[in-house]
């Protein structure tokens, strides 16, 4: 079994940053690929990053080049680095773990931009 926390999420103006993190615990050895997704109010829920054990990493469109994902292997945490905010990044922001035994959700936390 693997546990997610994240945290970071809140209300911000457009143009704004925000950086969520990702902790995760458990059996965290048999990880492969960790990500990122969001839904917003009435949508599906939808891919945003994802960083692999070898450190590949992938994006949305409409995120590339404004959002980062990186890791912290020491501290077992993925951060998700979002710069120029725009309305329509508004949603919950969920972190994934694919592992050996399964795939595996955190709570979400929830991301507001608006001014």
């Amino acid at each position: 079994q693997v546990q997610l926390v994240e945290s970071g999420g809140g209300l911000v103006q457009p143009g704004g940053s925000l950086r969520l993190s990702c902790a995760a615990s458990g059996s965290i050895f048999n990880i492969y690929a960790r990500s990122w997704y969001r839904q917003a109010p009435g949508k599906q829920r939808e891919f945003v990053a994802i960083i692999t054990s070898g450190g590949t990493t992938k994006y949305a469109d409409s995120v590339k080049g404004r959002f980062t994902i990186s890791r912290d292997n020491a501290k077992n945490v993925v951060n998700l680095q979002m710069n120029s905010l725009k309305p329509e990044d508004t949603a919950v922001y969920s972190c994934r773990a694919d592992a050996q035994a399964g795939t595996y959700w955190g709570q979400g936390t929830q991301v507001t931009v608006s001014s």
